[in-house]
């Protein structure tokens, strides 16, 4: 007769686990305590936006108030403004921004001079190493009322245009220029999933007398489709976090209208104003809407295109 051996709990074995190989769980204790302590602790943070923050009381002694900060962020004058400029931006940047990396990559794969092939991809990368402060001030500079295009434009004899001042072109310039900075760097992912594409699948096309647009319809898109939907996915999810640094960099009095947005309106509002408890709300409002947009397009996803993230 042969008696099966009760399992050991979780935890035990864990600890058993532990036991003989310590060493291991050493090494990895700066990186578990990092993130206990930067992390996850910095989360109770949250708890501002539900509390008439002092800092005489601290987060603890302040009062409850509940939803009122969630109700006067988006009874504000200037609630509608922020979300429609936000959203501007984002979508903006979603449907000039995602397709590009794809199609430079697909461009790209089709390429048969290597060296060619070689520089194009270094050019294109490069922009994405620039940091957000010197690529502002490149902008300011390339962008300026007395600034090389400007100066182009006047030769021509055209009229000089306030790209860094206009409501009307700033969202255009923040979106093209973060496309320029982007572009290259995004294609990797594209390029290397098109690598793996294996080329006897192109010589029986080619055979068959496929052209290259057809080859990239029905041998190269559905090969990067799982990449392509997984991307979008995220992309979907981060439409409302307009990134703060470039926008803030990018703004003045005069284009205010237009560039003003949830970032740096927390920005303002907590490190400025230093309304905390206001600035919290808002951006925790801006997180909760980001998190329902990525549920929304993974389920959307899921059902349609049988991919999703989780």
């Amino acid at each position: 007769m042969i008696l099966s051996r009760k399992k050991d709990s979780y935890i035990k074995r864990l600890m058993k686990d532990m036991v003989n190989n310590w060493i291991l769980y050493v090494m990895i204790l700066p990186v578990i305590l990092y993130v206990l302590l930067f992390c996850y602790a910095p989360m109770y943070g949250v708890t501002l936006a539900f509390k008439a923050y002092k800092i005489k009381d601290g987060i603890f002694a302040s009062r409850w108030v509940g939803f009122e900060y969630f109700s006067r962020f988006m009874r504000s004058y200037s609630f509608s403004n922020l979300i429609r400029n936000t959203l501007g931006v984002s979508v903006y940047t979603l449907v000039v921004g995602f397709p590009l990396p794809i199609i430079f990559a697909l461009l790209l794969n089709y390429l048969r001079l290597p060296k060619l092939k070689k520089s194009i991809q270094l050019i294109s990368y490069a922009p994405h190493f620039i940091s957000v402060v010197v690529m502002c001030g490149i902008i300011k500079l390339f962008f300026a009322d007395k600034g090389p295009l400007n100066r182009l434009t006047e030769m021509m004899g055209g009229q000089t245009i306030n790209y860094l001042t206009s409501p009307a072109i700033y969202k255009s310039l923040y979106v093209w220029t973060g496309v320029w900075q982007s572009m290259g760097w995004s294609a990797i992912i594209y390029i290397s999933a098109l690598a793996g594409v294996d080329y006897e699948i192109h010589e029986a096309a080619i055979v068959d007398g496929a052209t290259k647009i057809k080859r990239i319809i029905h041998i190269d898109l559905p090969s990067i489709k799982p990449t392509v939907v997984m991307l979008l996915i995220m992309n979907v999810g981060g439409l409302m976090g307009v990134g703060f640094d470039k926008a803030y960099l990018l703004q003045n009095e005069l284009n205010l209208s237009s560039s003003e947005n949830l970032a740096t309106y927390i920005y303002k509002m907590g490190l400025i104003k230093s309304d905390y408890s206001l600035s919290t709300a808002a951006g925790l409002f801006n997180t909760v809407i980001n998190l329902t947009l990525i549920v929304t397009a993974n389920t959307v996803s899921k059902r349609l295109a049988d991919e999703s993230l989780f």
